[in-house]
């Protein structure tokens, strides 16, 4: 049980100062060092043995579209940073996204195939023991696009510039995955930035194709015609209508190859802008399909056909013209009134828009406009066409044939003109649209690895040894539930007569040496029993009613009898005459300490089968006298209770002035309760981080429910560094050569 579990069941309260924690680190100093050293050498392998990585940076900068207009400017000025970082964060997780990845793959993967050194790869190359460099293990582009997520991407604060940093055990292989990476992302943002025109010039070119084969087709037509022998000329009057009508047919159908390009490009923003908000691409819709938008459009509409129409006439009118110059000025003042319009519309819808949804937003709200405008211009176009088309049904039956193909003829070639003229417009357009992302500094080669810092890991092993040694202490001696010091036993209230170093030292390592009064008496250990030794006296006021002493214990090698010894040894120096009897019937061991024969001993004695002279054995102490525990009956229990055992101690009582018993051990057996009952006084032997808590407890009330004498206890093999207070003073102290007796 831990002390924190029994300090609430017993209500006791204790409390350690730094230095108690120090001493108790003190005391457990071999694990400590054993476990910093072995993380400090692990450090260090790791720090030999580890790979050389080396970093290349290249450093982006990311510019914010600006808008053209006040309606896209921020209201607050102070709030355009905030702005300009939300859309560069938001360009970071394209960067990082698993598309341009795997773009970047493809791309290092297409020069490592180029690349006659291939040794100087290992981010590309599928790393395994048993495999080589080479063309074989190169990775998947999908592999490579998920080890390209290692590559940092981070702003730096306060600026528009990104820094793109990739990591690799070859220097070269390094920069070149940062600077393909930033290439990518450099295409890729200029691809989005131009993709409303390439949609445009995409589809431009395939209807200027289409248009081409037409017209090729309608002229071969028209060769094979008048190769049959039909008429191969009109009159002027035929050839100006058709002139006129093939202008305003390829006016129509051009009109209409730009409704349907607008038709794509507002389907593509429509997507775009339902991805960030589902609702905002209908009500758009609505908004620009109201009656007054749709007049003023159809008002312009009518009145730019008016224009061609008179331009188209006999008369000559040209820009210059004042009919002409009317049209522009009408024009232009609906069109101010139109634009005044939308912007009040947009200003509403901007007001609480997120920043990418005010970009999408105007894009749209412009192509709207722009696609109802020309569905109206279609319309009136289609009036116009129809007008004509009446006065051509009235040319002469004859010419009819040949009028229809010129007028087709003519109108494809037009068309085609148109097309062509619109296509190299937009493809200009597409071209001269710049990204918003600049490489200001490419990555170089590093000529040192940026990591490992050898050093710091080092440093960091040593450390983290040291935490680890210290945290296996703390929670060693956390869950330890052993007595460690005197205080743990008085915290208790239970008396400690005297504490016992741990003398295995003192002795050199000889079993003959744990006699250590006799042998070393002027030893530390022999000082502690010259105290045992005095406490017990002074125990009792009347010393005379103190004749027999029990020495038990909790479990067994907690040296009981080492401490049964050496008190009769010490007792014997001082002129007291002594007798130890070994009464560990089970496992006896005081015969050798002395270095004798077991039998015959007490058993032998009680049963008759030995006189008294023969168990009674002088020592080399003088005044020190020992019994050993004889023949091991079957059942010691008994033989310690009967009438022969209380007869003999009565008896020794009268020749001697101190009867030490060596017993079991309380708690594996009865037979120490049942001597309890016989001696004057019984110590209760305690072992420093061996002895549990709740079994010294328990042995404790065992002898006191035996209505015998308690003297206390003594710790044994207690080590004075490992205790808390003032112990180690002690310690100190007794090392002195003048504190020695």
């Amino acid at each position: 049980m831990p002390n924190n579990d029994l300090q609430d069941i017993y209500g006791i309260q204790e409390s350690n100062t730094l230095k108690d924690y120090i001493r108790l680190i003190r005391a457990n100093w071999v694990p400590v060092v054993l476990i910093t050293l072995a993380g400090f050498i692990v450090a260090i392998l790791y720090a030999v043995n580890a790979t050389d990585i080396y970093k290349s940076t290249v450093a982006i900068r990311i510019v914010k579209p600006q808008g053209g207009n006040v309606l896209t400017s921020p209201l607050l000025p102070e709030f355009v940073d905030w702005g300009n970082d939300r859309f560069i964060a938001n360009e970071m997780e394209i960067m990082q996204s698993f598309t341009a990845r795997q773009r970047v793959a493809a791309a290092l993967i297409d020069s490592f195939y180029r690349d006659p050194d291939k040794g100087r790869y290992f981010v590309l190359l599928d790393q395994e023991p048993d495999k080589e460099k080479s063309e074989s293990n190169i990775k998947t582009i999908n592999q490579l696009a998920n080890s390209l997520a290692n590559v940092s991407i981070d702003q730096k604060r306060g600026l528009d510039i990104v820094e793109l940093s990739a990591l690799s055990p070859s220097a070269y292989e390094a920069a070149l995955i940062a600077n393909v990476y930033a290439q990518i992302y450099k295409t890729l943002n200029l691809e989005q930035n131009r993709n409303q025109l390439t949609i445009v010039t995409n589809f431009l070119d395939e209807q200027r194709k289409e248009k081409y084969d037409e017209l090729n087709s309608s002229e071969e037509t028209l060769r094979e015609f008048q190769e049959r022998g039909g008429l191969i000329a009109l009159d002027e009057r035929a050839s100006s209508l058709i002139n006129v009508l093939s202008q305003f047919e390829a006016q129509k159908s051009a009109t209409q190859v730009d409704l349907m390009a607008s038709d794509k490009v507002l389907e593509n923003l429509r997507k775009e802008l339902k991805a960030q908000n589902p609702r905002m691409a209908d009500y758009l819709t609505s908004l620009t399909s109201q009656k007054y938008i749709t007049a003023i459009q159809e008002e312009i509409a009518k009145l730019e056909v008016n224009k061609q129409v008179a331009m188209s006439r006999k008369d000559g009118l040209n820009e210059n013209s004042p009919v002409i110059q009317e049209y522009d000025r009408k024009i232009n003042e609906l069109r101010k009134q139109l634009d005044k319009e939308l912007e009040v519309l947009k200003a509403g819808i901007f007001a609480s828009s997120p920043e990418e949804v005010k970009v999408l937003t105007q894009k749209i709200i412009a192509e709207e406009v722009k696609n109802q405008s020309l569905e109206t211009s279609i319309k009136e176009l289609d009036k116009i066409v129809q007008g004509y088309e009446a006065r051509f049904m009235n040319l002469p039956k004859n010419a009819i044939e040949l009028a229809r193909l010129k007028r087709n003829s003519e109108a494809l070639e037009k068309l085609y003109l148109m097309i062509e003229q619109r296509y190299q417009e937009a493809l200009i357009n597409e071209q001269s649209q710049p990204g918003n992302v600049l490489v200001i500094d490419n990555a170089r080669v590093s000529s040192k690895p940026s990591k490992p810092n050898r050093t710091l890991i080092i440093l960091i092993g040593l450390l983290l040894g040291g935490g680890l040694a210290v945290g296996y202490v703390f929670v060693r001696n956390y869950f330890d539930d052993t007595v460690k010091t005197p205080d743990d036993i008085e915290n208790r209230k239970i008396n400690v007569l005297a504490w016992v170093p741990y003398f295995d030292h003192y002795l050199g390592g000889r079993d003959d040496l744990e006699f250590v009064v006799e042998k070393r008496p002027d030893s530390i250990p022999s000082e502690a029993f010259r105290a045992l030794r005095t406490r017990i006296q002074f125990s009792r006021v009347n010393t005379e009613s103190l004749k027999t002493i029990l020495i038990t214990s909790s479990a067994p090698q907690e040296g009981k009898t080492t401490i049964a010894v050496n008190l009769a040894g010490s007792f014997a120096h001082s002129k007291k005459k002594v007798l130890l009897i070994d009464c560990d019937l089970r496992k006896p061991a005081v015969h050798k300490l002395f270095g004798r024969e077991r039998i015959p001993g007490l058993i032998d004695y009680l049963t008759g089968n030995a006189k008294l002279d023969e168990v009674l054995i002088q020592s080399e102490v003088a005044n020190l006298s020992y019994i050993t525990s004889g023949t091991i009956p079957p059942n010691p229990a008994e033989m310690l209770d009967s009438q022969e055992m209380r007869a003999f101690l009565k008896k020794m009582r009268d020749d001697y002035d101190l009867i030490i018993l060596d017993s079991p051990p309380i708690i594996a057996v009865t037979d120490s309760e049942i001597l309890t009952s016989m001696v004057d006084g019984t110590l209760l032997v305690v072992s420093a981080s061996n002895t549990e808590i709740e079994m010294m407890e328990r042995s404790v009330e065992l002898i006191r429910r035996e209505n015998t004498q308690f003297l206390g206890t003594v710790l044994n093999n207690f080590s004075y560094k490992a205790g808390y207070g003032s112990y180690y003073k002690y310690y100190y102290y007794y090392s002195r050569p003048e504190a020695k007796t």
